[in-house]
């Protein structure tokens, strides 16, 4: 049985730092991120609790792929992938969470 997956950016309230992630169940790992869940990780020191970018993919391989792939991008282009869905930064959350 395949499984879908996401590739994620989300960020903190200055937008100082960037975190890509991937994940098979998006609702559940950003609101780990809200959370705090995982104590002293990366997330958690730098605050990061803000989703502004996300990629749906029907094969979590894809997903896996396409993470590796941004995760190699310099900031700018990091950016300018944020900037071509969601140019106000505004944390995606709500919009998946009432979807």
């Amino acid at each position: 049985m395949q499984r879908g997956g996401y590739v994620y950016i989300m960020t903190n309230t200055h937008h100082n730092v960037l975190y890509v992630g991937v994940t098979s169940n998006l609702l559940r790992r950003v609101n780990q991120h809200k959370s705090h869940w995982y104590r002293k990780s990366f997330t958690d020191r730098y605050n990061v609790e803000k989703l502004v970018y996300y990629e749906v993919f029907d094969r979590i391989a894809d997903a896996i792929m396409r993470e590796k792939q941004i995760k190699k991008f310099r900031r700018d282009k990091k950016v300018a992938l944020i900037n071509a869905i969601n140019s106000e930064w505004k944390d995606l959350w709500t919009e998946i969470n009432n979807a």
